[in-house]
């Protein structure tokens, strides 16, 4: 008995140990550890004035924290969820902030939306689903994974671990709503031949599938496989593969050319919608898009709630000067660094597009700022004026010019579905 308070003492010590070592934000404090994974530390946050008029932020968030030297995982995911922005069923990133904890560390922190309900894998294994939960979860799933694949990225890493739960702003019969989470492992798909021969695969060998375990590759209908190890896990209450050995699962999904068991007492709609993401040959899975129009998940009423999305500013584009009315404390903010990622971090997350592409928005950056030197000057008349105007046209910098995808490729079967259609 006293050896069990001792052990949980010592628990609640390095929690707060850990808490100090990161520091607080501008305006949020930190509070208790929610979790712990590869990528660092996810903490509550409340904020430090949730009652002020000028509030950006939501009061209670979640942030997720690691040492800015190691910190290339969660820079990554921030990234991503820049792009990716604006779909209801994906955590909402608002913003990233560095810090500095009691005895110098520097920390990268990312701002992210609080699942108050837990993961989905807490769901399962806690209170277990019925069907009519599992499709609404399933749904929304859907929808999340298709505006990723819509955007030009694969998730890589789907498991109810990274599936968080919102409270369901509707008020229908369900109390959360499903939205995916944990992107630091996401790619953006098709990327060129020589990244496709990496020696490695991403993510949780329990929800791999066919063709990442054989090949190494891993686009959209990798996700889509994963997406069905999470539904059967839904519907079942258990994993896809009953061996807990990792080598065992992958040798079955790629050796044994195996398919996860279909209870036969499942619903027709349930059996045939997991068929539908159990295919080997990838080219042959059904897309998510096709997916939504399955009757498993097709005329649900709205009952997931998709909320209005609250007006909630970037952390990183609101004005300094609201930043120091927020607080008293001192203003030590400062951007995000990229230039503390690793060469080894920097091999598996980067592209040679992505180089490019950041080479040339240095030299847009540099440029924009002598063209800012040229216009203050008074007496450089009017011409001066229009060649500097017509410079900003023809650069016109962007924030987002690195991060969108120039082009995407339309999944097989979409067309046969008569083009896209809205969801």
């Amino acid at each position: 008995m006293q050896q069990g308070m001792e052990s949980k003492k010592k628990i609640e010590v390095e929690e707060l140990k850990n808490v100090n070592e990161f520091g607080d934000g501008v305006s949020w404090y930190r509070g208790a550890m929610l979790g712990k994974g590869r990528f660092g530390y996810v903490y509550l946050a409340n904020l430090k004035n949730p009652k002020s008029k000028n509030r950006y932020l939501p009061s209670v968030m979640a942030v997720k924290s690691a040492e800015v030297s190691v910190s290339g995982s969660i820079q990554k995911e921030r990234e991503v969820l820049s792009n990716i922005k604006g779909c209801p069923y994906v955590i909402r990133c608002f913003g990233d902030e560095t810090t500095s904890g009691n005895n110098g560390v520097m920390a990268y922190n990312l701002l992210l939306e609080y699942g108050s309900g837990g993961t989905l894998a807490e769901r399962i294994n806690k209170l277990g689903l019925d069907e009519f939960e599992v499709r609404l979860y399933t749904r929304s799933m859907l929808r999340g994974l298709n505006h990723i694949h819509a955007i030009g990225y694969v998730h890589c890493d789907m498991k109810p671990e990274n599936v968080l739960l919102v409270p369901n702003s509707s008020k229908g019969s369900i109390e959360f709503r499903a939205k995916i989470g944990d992107l630091g492992l996401a790619k953006r798909e098709n990327q060129s031949k020589k990244r496709r021969l990496e020696p490695y695969w991403r993510g949780t060998p329990m929800y791999l599938s066919p063709e990442a375990v054989a090949d190494n590759v891993q686009e959209s209908p990798a996700d889509v496989w994963a997406l069905g190890c999470i539904v059967l896990e839904m519907l079942t209450g258990k994993p896809p593969w009953d061996q807990k050995d990792a080598e065992d699962v992958l040798r079955k999904i790629g050796e044994g050319h195996e398919l996860p068991e279909i209870p036969g007492d499942l619903s027709k709609e349930a059996k045939d919608f997991l068929k539908g993401c159990f295919v080997r040959k990838p080219t042959y899975r059904w897309t998510a898009e096709m997916l939504l129009i399955h009757p498993f998940v097709e005329g649900l009423c709205d009952d997931d709630g998709v909320e209005e999305q609250e007006e909630v500013e970037d952390i990183n584009e609101v004005d300094s000067m609201q930043l120091v009315t927020e607080t008293d404390d001192e203003v030590t903010y400062s951007q995000e660094d990229w230039s503390c990622i690793s060469e080894e971090e920097s091999v598996g997350y980067w592209s040679e597009d992505d180089t490019e592409i950041t080479e040339d928005e240095v030299a847009s950056c540099f440029a924009e700022e002598r063209m800012s030197i040229r216009s203050s000057s008074i007496d450089s008349g009017f011409n001066s004026m229009i060649d500097t105007s017509s410079q900003v046209a023809s650069r016109n910098p962007s924030n987002n010019s690195s991060k969108c995808p120039s082009k995407f490729t339309i999944p097989a079967g979409v067309l046969a579905l008569g083009g896209r259609r809205e969801i």
